[in-house]
This record gives C-alpha cells, structure tokens and sequence, in this order.
C-alpha cells in the first residue's frame, strides 16, 4: 500500500510518499517546498493572502505529484503556525477549494502522541520508558510513555520560531537582557513538563525534528549524509556550549557554522535554548537524535489503524474552533 502525507510546517511543506506494507513506512519520494510560512504572519498570527496563495498551489503540487507516483492520499495537516492563526478555518478553506484536498490542523498534544509512536517504532521496545522532545516553529511537544503511545502529551508555545520573533529580534547578535528574559519564559512553560519527567525517570530520551538534527550536528553528530541508520546523540552538556557559540554569533556567520542551515540560522539560538533548558530541567543528560517525527507517525496510525483512524482525526481537528496556547495541556493516549 502506497501512502502520501503533506506536512505544512513554519517553514516549509513537505509531501513524503512511502510503501506501509508491513506496517513499516518505507519511503519512496520526498519533496519540499519552502514557503516559509511563518515569517508572514500578522502580529496576531494572521496568515498573509500571499502566504495563503502560496500554501494552496505548494498543496496542490504535493496533491499532483501524489498521483503521479500512485498513491493514495495525500493526508494532509498542518502544524502550529496554521494552528494557531485566527484565520485558520479561512485558510484550511482556501486549501480545500484550490486543491481538493481536505487539510486539517491537528492539537499539538495528538502531534506529540504521533512524534511518540514515531520514537517509539523506531527505537523499539529496548528503549524502555521513553521521554519524548520535539521542537517545531510555533510549538514545542513532549511526551512520556511506556507502551506504543505516551501516557501524557504536552504541547507548549515554546517553538523555535515564535521565541525568536518574540524575544531575539531586537539585537543581532541579542544582548544578554534578551536571553535572560527568554530563559525566564522557556523555564517557566516547561515547570509542570520537567517535573512529571523527572518523576517518570525515563531510560531514554529521544529528540526529533530538523531544529534538534541540526543542533547535534553542531555539537558533534554525524552529517546526514552518512544516512539514518548512523547513532546520533545530543548531549546536554555540549548543547550548553553550542548556545554560548550562537549567543555570540551574527545570524550570518551562525549559518557557516557546522550543520546550520541559512533558512534556520536566525532561530537556532531560540531552538537551542529551549532544548538545552528543557534537557536540562528534565534531567537527562543526553538523548537520542531520532530520524522519525511526526509524518512517520501518521503513515504508522495508518498503516496500524486503518484509514478511519485518519477519517475520524481529522474530522475532529476540522470542527475543534481555534484557541489559545496553553502552558500545559495534558492528553490521555488514544485507545
């Protein structure tokens, strides 16, 4: 069974075709295209016309190529950046009517539960309790669990991207009263979070997504040339010193430095921050750097679950109305 899934992030879409026969996601095909959606927001978080604009045709080319590679699909979502606009249900519209396809936003904490399945599949059952972190543009998810699924999911307005444009945008490089007073907000989201971690003691951590791949190669981790079967791991004590690097840089020369990338140079100090805050006040030292996230995860509640799971996920995403980040929002996993 061939599966599509387009994911619509803060910075980019990326359409993932892949083979679930065996319930294993196999990839066949990926593309992205680099919309950078949230550098066009409004100061409340509205998306911009042209963003919209640029969103549907990037949709529907995923939608295009899809077909052309045989697959069914595409499954759709959107993560926080749309999530949270107040213009959301306009721009979920705009898609649906330009594409035909139907794209939903999922809560943050059913993104953590599905980054958690994803962690959880690819480590095995080896990895024990596990302790689950993932930083994205708008949000930041954490989960905990001992079985298939997290046994709570957090979802936090602590993304790379949102801290940036909030508290790092006045100085380049920023000045110390600006880290301190990001510090101050990251330590305070993450309280409740760190101190159920702590108790919960995890046998392992994982970290996913590009901002933490990007910062254990800066810190050390193998390129991602050498492929995703090489072992990864962002230690905490160098991600201390990876900030300080960042604190001192330029966004122009944070972009020479050794796996930052120019598009997320300016937010890498903000992502690491926040990870190494988050390590930090968890408790562990270090964590393994997972190639699986949440696209992995919807073609494995797919492939585990049938496509109603999907039909029913998304149909509830659809009809839940916008509503503010939370500090902490706590999610039972799914039957």
């Amino acid at each position: 069974m061939r599966v599509s899934v387009v994911d619509a992030g803060s910075n980019t879409v990326r359409l993932v075709i892949a083979d679930v026969e065996g319930g294993v996601p196999l990839p066949v095909h990926t593309v992205k295209w680099k919309l950078r959606l949230s550098e066009q927001v409004g100061p409340d978080g509205t998306i911009a016309e042209e963003a919209v604009e640029r969103l549907v045709k990037a949709v529907a080319a995923a939608g295009a190529t899809a077909r052309r590679w045989h697959a069914a699909g595409p499954l759709a979502f959107a993560t926080a950046v749309v999530r949270s606009a107040p213009n959301r249900h306009e721009v979920l519209q705009r898609v649906a009517s330009g594409t035909g396809i139907r794209m939903c936003t999922l809560p943050g904490e059913t993104e953590a539960e599905l980054t958690f399945l994803a962690a959880r599949r690819w480590l095995g059952w080896k990895a024990g309790p596990l302790a689950l972190l993932d930083i994205g543009g708008g949000s930041l998810e954490v989960a905990f669990g001992r079985g298939r699924l997290p046994d709570f999911a957090a979802s936090l307005p602590l993304g790379a991207n949102r801290l940036t444009r909030e508290y790092l945008g006045v100085q380049d490089p920023p000045g110390p009263g600006e880290l301190k007073e990001l510090r101050r907000r990251i330590r305070h989201e993450l309280r409740d979070v760190a101190s159920r971690i702590r108790w919960e003691r995890p046998r392992t951590a994982a970290v996913t997504s590009r901002t933490f791949q990007q910062l254990a190669r800066l810190c050390g981790a193998a390129p991602g040339r050498f492929g995703p079967f090489v072992d990864r791991e962002l230690v905490c004590r160098d991600l201390r010193a990876a900030v300080h690097t960042l604190a001192a840089l330029p966004t122009t020369e944070r972009a020479q430095l050794p796996g930052i990338s120019a598009p997320r140079a300016a937010q890498s100090l903000a992502g690491a921050v926040v990870g190494h805050t988050a390590l930090k006040l968890m408790g562990l030292p270090r964590a393994v750097v997972c190639p699986w996230a949440i696209r992995e995860g919807v073609l494995l509640r797919y492939a585990e679950d049938g496509a109603d799971w999907w039909t029913d996920a998304a149909g509830e995403a659809g009809a839940t109305a916008p509503t503010p980040a939370a500090p902490l929002r706590i999610a039972s996993p799914s039957p």
